[in-house]
């Protein structure tokens, strides 16, 4: 296609929201009209299902849920008034909070102000605040956040050692939705202990984000915890960053909460929008399917131009693959589905992997964020006429430029600038895209049987863990590693219990392996 006529095509495709000052570029998808009119069918459904889902119906068929996390951005749109209403007073209180710990209403014992936060949670509860916090948290917060996002106990000891001249002013937040959540219930349990280490009452610094009557809200209450803010059985965890999941940490970070929400309610009205060319998740929805066939076929690679949106392609890479990653349709097909994403900054890593994009295999569409501000402030020269932002512009569509000639497809996202409203924005655009493409190969976006299937699987192991340390204890002698197994009864776990007893024996956890460690078979084991 000659320049003339990409500059048409350009038009013709661009999106432009005057309100979020927000443009969606699809230009560079190489679809034609007859692919577009092929799909209309499948769009008319799409639309009518998000209708249904925003209305209140079942759509978590798996917990007998509905799925609401429009509601918490537009509270009227919820199905009953009381939904509303908790809705809204959820917010206050958030506010209030963050409000009285800022003004040291509420602050440590021993000390007149909180310094820091502790936020322990897993998936969507760790990646919506963690990518909030780096795109949106001011150079000096009134309170500094640290993650702990992991069972990892070496990362568990790196973060509480960093602040342990400052624990008796740091708050803590346990974010899980059921309470029994292994990772942060582990994260708290060390977080607990190291509060305890130092003399410190740990229900005075602690915060539950949960589901109401969860395990979790149980022991917040009975311990009468600082405060205790609820998590919707509605909303779930890669959609949970409007609710108290992402708006306490947001809120005590100082971030304006308000103004994420109202980008996203003003993107949610955008997308709402019947109509292919006038609504930019259906937009994005109509890329993703031609690009990988409806099937996937290819990855998508999300490149942010802006330090600020470095999490970006983490946060997303849950929402798309958790969502759309799926053995089954709708009609209990086996189809295989989802979209891969990975991705990174630009233009930094333009020279770790853009190689690759431009010239080896085509199994990839870009997603190119741009940020038209470059920053608050006039910008120094580093060129004649040339300051820094025009290289990353320039290298932003160089970038864009130089895989299209080479037949790779893009996408652009352009914002403004960073900011509450225009973060608020892009998740919204992406967790609504997720719902209509969903809905075009007719997988179901919310639900995750995968994810509770390797939760079932983790607890089988430690189970077979206890299991092994009985045999040891009770027979009181060296076994080689296949008795263990016959004696545990589990005589087809073999190669499971060799690495169990490998990670206990590594860290001194009273198993002692005799032999050679190059031969697993030969080995003995016993109890030290």
């Amino acid at each position: 296609m000659d320049a003339k006529a990409l500059w048409q095509r350009y038009q013709d495709w661009l999106y432009f929201h005057e309100g979020l000052g927000l443009y969606l570029d699809i230009s560079r998808m190489r679809f034609d009209d007859a692919f577009v009119k092929s799909l209309q069918p499948r769009f008319d459904k799409a639309f009518a299902d998000m209708v249904e889902l925003e209305k209140g119906a079942i759509a978590n068929p798996d917990e007998n849920r509905m799925v609401g996390h429009y509601w918490l951005r537009n509270p009227d749109l919820a199905p009953t008034p009381e939904l509303t209403q908790e809705i809204v007073q959820t917010l206050e209180q958030i506010e209030a909070f963050a409000d009285q710990v800022h003004t040291g209403a509420i602050h440590p014992p021993k000390e007149s102000r909180f310094t820091d936060i502790i936020s322990i949670g897993i998936g969507g509860s760790a990646l919506g605040p963690q990518f909030v916090a780096e795109a949106l948290s001011p150079d000096f917060p009134p309170l500094n956040i640290h993650f702990i996002d992991n069972s990892d106990p070496a990362g568990i000891d790196r973060t509480l050692t960093q602040l342990k001249d400052r624990l008796a002013s740091t708050l803590v937040l346990v974010i899980s939705k059921s309470g029994g959540t292994p990772e942060p219930r582990n994260g708290m349990i060390e977080v607990k202990k190291a509060y305890t280490a130092q003399n410190l009452d740990f229900s005075k610094y602690a915060i539950a984000i949960t589901g109401v009557d969860s395990n979790l809200d149980k022991v917040a209450k009975s311990e009468n915890w600082l405060a205790r803010f609820t998590m919707y059985d509605w909303v779930g965890g890669r959609t949970s960053e409007m609710s108290a999941v992402g708006l306490v940490p947001a809120a005590l970070q100082g971030i304006d909460v308000r103004a994420m929400l109202d980008g996203a309610k003003e993107m949610d009205d955008a997308t709402r929008v019947p109509n292919l060319k006038n609504n930019p998740a259906a937009l994005l929805a109509i890329a993703w399917y031609f690009s990988g066939n409806g099937k996937g076929e290819k990855d998508m690679v999300v490149l942010p131009y802006k330090d600020s949106l470095l999490l970006f392609s983490r946060y997303l890479q849950q929402l798309v693959m958790e969502s759309l990653g799926k053995e089954k349709d709708l009609d209990g097909k086996t189809v295989y589905q989802g979209i891969a994403v990975y991705g990174n900054k630009g233009s930094t890593d333009q020279h770790a992997y853009v190689q690759q994009l431009r010239e080896g295999v085509p199994n990839f569409f870009a997603t190119l964020i741009e940020v038209l501000e470059d920053r608050q402030g006039k910008s120094t020269e580093v060129d004649p006429g040339v300051t820094s932002g025009d290289y990353l512009s320039g290298f932003l569509l160089g970038t864009r430029q130089a895989l299209y000639e080479n037949n790779r497809d893009s996408i652009t996202v352009s914002i403004p600038q960073v900011n509450a409203r225009t973060v608020g924005a892009l998740i919204a655009l992406y967790e609504r895209a997720v719902g209509l493409y969903a809905s075009l190969v007719n997988v179901n976006a919310y639900h995750q049987p995968g994810v509770e299937a390797g939760k079932k699987a983790a607890a089988v192991i430690l189970d077979l863990q206890k299991r092994v340390l009985e045999v040891l204890a009770k027979e009181k002698k060296a076994l080689s590693i296949t008795e263990v197994a016959d004696k545990a009864g589990v005589a087809n776990e073999v190669e499971a219990i060799y690495k169990i007893l490998r990670h206990l024996h590594a860290n001194n956890r009273g198993v002692v392996l005799t032999g050679d460690l190059a031969k697993p078979g030969s080995l003995t084991v016993s109890l030290g």
